[in-house]
């Protein structure tokens, strides 16, 4: 878990007709993980996909998963998420009332554990639980849909996040989602991210392998 730039690309935006296929191309690729983002159409105003696709990833995938609860009561799935493959489990900061406990939950069963932050949550509020968690979250765009603008802002975050884990002697990675491309990779890779999230621009490239390859030796 301790080399730096890792590509974790999201699925989200692959082609689900082809879903094999695209599995396949990141198994040849150098993507460190595949990363899939779970919405309810509660926490976030959209619905992605569930259970079953995080099991037919697995069995297909040989990166592991980087799974990502942007959904209420996330304790209440963890088990669930789990046994379908899960290798990283991000919930969200905003949806959990006993995050610390919910934390030791991910980790009791053997799954890294990870915390995201939204645009408007300050990095401050992780202060207390970043020794016990893997990963730290930076949302650079606001969660819910693929596609969009990467928020200026988000780069002084992620600086913030890498002084408090630096400070606390916090084994923490950084990762990063939300308007990843090469042009904005390089910068957000200086600001202090270890792993960065990208779907549109990997799916949408003209040759992904390359693309990917691309974002994680900018």
């Amino acid at each position: 878990m301790m080399s730096r730039k890792f590509v974790s690309p999201s699925i989200l935006s692959a082609d689900f007709g082809n879903l094999q296929k695209e599995i396949d191309m990141l198994n040849n690729s150098c993507a460190d993980w595949i990363h899939l983002d779970i919405m309810d159409g509660v926490f976030v105003p959209n619905i992605s996909f569930g259970l079953p696709i995080v099991k037919a990833v697995s069995k297909l995938s040989v990166k592991p998963l980087d799974v990502h609860l942007m959904i209420v009561n996330p304790e209440k799935y963890i088990e669930k998420f789990c046994r379908a493959g899960a290798a990283v489990l991000t919930v969200q900061y905003e949806a959990c009332a006993h995050l610390h406990g919910i934390i030791q939950q991910i980790k009791s069963l053997g799954m890294k554990a990870g915390v995201s932050l939204n645009p408007h949550t300050p990095v401050s509020s992780v202060e207390n639980i970043i020794n016990d968690i893997d990963l730290l979250l930076i949302m650079s765009v606001n969660p819910g849909f693929g596609g969009q603008k990467f928020i200026p802002k988000s780069l002084d975050k992620i600086r913030q996040a890498r002084e408090l884990i630096t400070r606390t002697d916090s084994a923490a990675l950084v990762e990063v989602d939300g308007g990843i491309y090469i042009e904005n990779a390089g910068e957000i890779y200086t600001a202090g991210a270890d792993v960065l999230v990208s779907g549109n621009a990997i799916f949408s490239a003209a040759n992904p392998k390359e693309y990917i390859e691309k974002l994680k030796h900018i």
